[in-house]
């Protein structure tokens, strides 16, 4: 049974990998592989609407979970990402190699894979919370794993095309894997985590859209 499950998952996450790639569903008239630039735009998109989905989840929650206040009265949130090196704004992004930029896309993508799917679990037995916004969690959470899908696609293809290096292979997810973040994550109220989540999320369709316009000068960036 166990191994039928991992099968079944496996299946899935290749499914899932193989749309990324093409414009079409399998299999109709004139299915063809996207381009990187293709590529590109479709995690934006689907990066800007995690963003979307997290911002109306963050307000929701504020209603019915009020963030805690310091003495000074201002609300205490420490992020569980918050020791990774994330450059603050475009500019600081735009010096940064491009393999370091899609190491850290990925990087904080794995990060919160996890807390997602535990703040998911968590969150269903807030009975007071509309079913929307439980709906918004989960499909939090599925986006996130898809997007990373996708932006591991995107890392594919420009290694393939000789854009950024190999060296890549592997390291977000184990280096992320390493991080304490479990704890503190599931230490923060809902709204402090969702609005740790959508923080990050913002950073991550910005820097694809920084790393985008560093690929493809054509761009203005």
């Amino acid at each position: 049974m166990a191994l039928a499950r991992t099968a079944g998952r496996a299946g899935a996450a290749a499914v899932l990998a193989l749309l990324w790639l093409l414009v079409c569903a399998p299999g109709d008239a004139g299915c063809r592989l996207l381009t990187v630039a293709d590529l590109f735009d479709r995690v934006i998109r689907h990066s800007g609407r995690i963003h979307s989905l997290s911002t109306a989840l963050y307000a929701e929650l504020e209603k019915h979970f009020p963030p805690r206040d310091n003495e000074l009265g201002k609300p205490i949130r420490k992020c569980h990402t918050s020791g990774m090196l994330t450059p603050n704004g475009k500019e600081y992004a735009q010096k940064i190699p491009r393999e370091e930029l899609t190491h850290l896309i990925l990087k904080l993508l794995q990060a919160w894979k996890e807390p997602l799917s535990h703040f998911n679990q968590h969150i269903e037995h807030h009975q007071e919370l509309p079913d929307d916004s439980l709906s918004k969690a989960k499909q939090i959470s599925n986006m996130v794993h898809e997007l990373k899908t996708g932006v591991e696609k995107v890392t594919e293809k420009m290694q393939s095309m000789g854009i950024i290096s190999n060296s890549l292979t592997g390291m977000a997810s184990s280096e992320a894997a390493g991080l304490p973040i479990s704890n503190e994550a599931n230490m923060m109220s809902d709204s402090d985590f969702i609005h740790c989540f959508r923080r990050d999320s913002n950073k991550v369709q910005s820097y694809l859209k920084v790393l985008k316009c560093r690929i493809m000068p054509e761009n203005t960036c």
